[in-house]
């Protein structure tokens, strides 16, 4: 897979950025049905994600809820004031659990944390940017810090507006309104080999449809 975007890799994450804005309400909607998805929710109950754990890209909080039921505080970040707005709706009156609005492609930890966890997050990180958002994710975990994410490697073909080859795609809101955003097919055993490239010792598992999820650690 090639690079994000062949003119302006930000003018594409910030589409991106607003698409995940525009959609927010309509969210759950979009959502597909695949197969395999109560073997994620299993496999993070047995991860058990204990102790500080902070979630990037929470959107609607979709995960939150399953977080709090192991952790002792959960900070989640989401660029979408809408998507933390219902996100924190979900979460209810809960005092172990910190909203944060910020971009995740600027953003910088103030802490370090026992764990950090992101759904279907990381095939929206354009190749470009790969390597710092891993950097990004070692400064927020202490030494012995673990990763947890799940994520997805599903495009349709009207998604592919640019062919298979480009990791930009298009996503189309009910009212018709289209947006560019990226999306890159992550493979398990090469995403596998990536991560071991920079330095980190992640296990990526598939399950029964078009869903996997990783584990693991700084090598």
């Amino acid at each position: 897979m090639g690079s994000a975007d062949g003119g302006n890799l930000q003018e594409l994450l910030d589409e991106q950025a607003v698409y995940y804005r525009a959609v927010a309400p309509e969210y759950e909607r979009h959502a597909l049905p695949f197969p395999g998805a109560s073997e994620l929710s299993a496999a993070l109950d047995t991860f058990r994600p204990a102790g500080s754990v902070l979630e990037l890209a929470c959107g609607p909080g979709t995960w939150t809820p399953q977080l709090l039921q192991h952790a002792t505080d959960v900070t989640a970040l989401d660029a979408s004031p809408e998507m933390l707005a219902i996100a924190s709706t979900r979460v209810g009156e809960d005092e172990r659990v910190r909203f944060v609005l910020a971009d995740l492609f600027r953003w910088r930890p103030e802490r370090r944390y026992d764990v950090v966890f992101f759904g279907f997050w990381l095939s929206h990180v354009p190749p470009e940017r790969f390597a710092s958002f891993w950097s990004l994710v070692a400064d927020c975990l202490k030494p012995d810090g673990q990763v947890f994410f799940v994520d997805d490697s599903y495009r349709t073909a009207d998604e592919l507006i640019e062919g298979e080859q480009s990791v930009t795609i298009q996503r189309r809101l009910m009212d018709g309104t289209t947006y560019r955003i990226v999306k890159v097919p992550h493979r398990p055993a090469d995403l596998e080999r990536q991560l071991e490239r920079i330095g980190w010792r992640i296990t990526i598992h598939p399950t029964s449809g078009p869903l996997f999820w990783g584990a693991g650690n700084r090598a």
